[in-house]
């Protein structure tokens, strides 16, 4: 079975939502999988700086 992604409503602006799906046009990417992947990295750079998040799925 694969991942399963609980939805969220993410309330940005509009100016941010229309930068967002610039950026994902470039990377070839939907703007939902550009703010994944944005996600992604910002866990990865706290963990580097602050250790590793331990939680229970």
């Amino acid at each position: 079975m694969g991942n399963y992604y609980s939805p969220f409503p993410l309330r940005i602006s509009e100016e941010l939502m229309e930068k967002i799906k610039v950026i994902a046009v470039k990377h070839k990417r939907s703007a939902n999988k550009e703010i994944e992947y944005a996600l992604e990295c910002y866990v990865e750079k706290y963990e580097k700086e602050n250790g590793t998040i331990d939680v229970e799925l």
